[in-house]
């Protein structure tokens, strides 16, 4: 679905940008009912595991990089959410080189959830509030405070895996 989000807010018709939130706002439901019947049915996979939260970035980089594009987001905030992605990322994979398997923390899925919940609430704003700025300032917040605080509770739950072997 993020071809479909990004090129309906690419081709900027009239009502381009309501159908590309709604786009996104199911991409975004499909993946929790996935994750849900997936756990309910006990059908969790290797692939499943690697691809859903990597859909879940993608899908929201898309849309904070148009937000950086329209100037409607810093781009400093997108580069904390992606330095934070690829800490985890990193220390998921050196965890894994270990045998060790590092569990999502009720922080990160916090951040996930207010952060997309931010980006829809970006949208509303710009169609709906656009001059409100300080509108904007507060998601920005609410997507940093939480992606910065996650990302130091994932690095201090785990600093142990970083530590060199000898």
């Amino acid at each position: 679905m993020i071809p479909i989000f990004l090129t309906l807010l690419y081709l900027n018709f009239e009502y381009s940008k309501y159908i590309a939130l709604a786009v996104f706002i199911i991409a975004a439901l499909t993946d929790v009912a996935d994750g849900i019947v997936a756990r309910s049915r006990n059908q969790i996979t290797d692939f499943g595991k690697f691809m859903d939260p990597l859909a879940d970035k993608v899908l929201t980089f898309a849309a904070m990089l148009w937000f950086v594009e329209s100037g409607m987001m810093p781009a400093w905030l997108v580069l904390i959410v992606i330095v934070r992605e690829f800490m985890v990322t990193g220390i998921r994979l050196v965890a894994a080189a270990k045998g060790r398997v590092i569990a999502a923390t009720i922080s990160g899925k916090i951040k996930t959830v207010v952060t997309i919940c931010s980006i829809i609430a970006m949208f509303l704003i710009d169609m709906y509030f656009p001059d409100q700025l300080w509108m904007m300032m507060l998601c920005w917040v609410l997507i940093g405070v939480p992606t910065v605080v996650s990302g130091v509770e994932y690095l201090m739950k785990n600093k142990d895996i970083m530590k060199l072997d000898m």
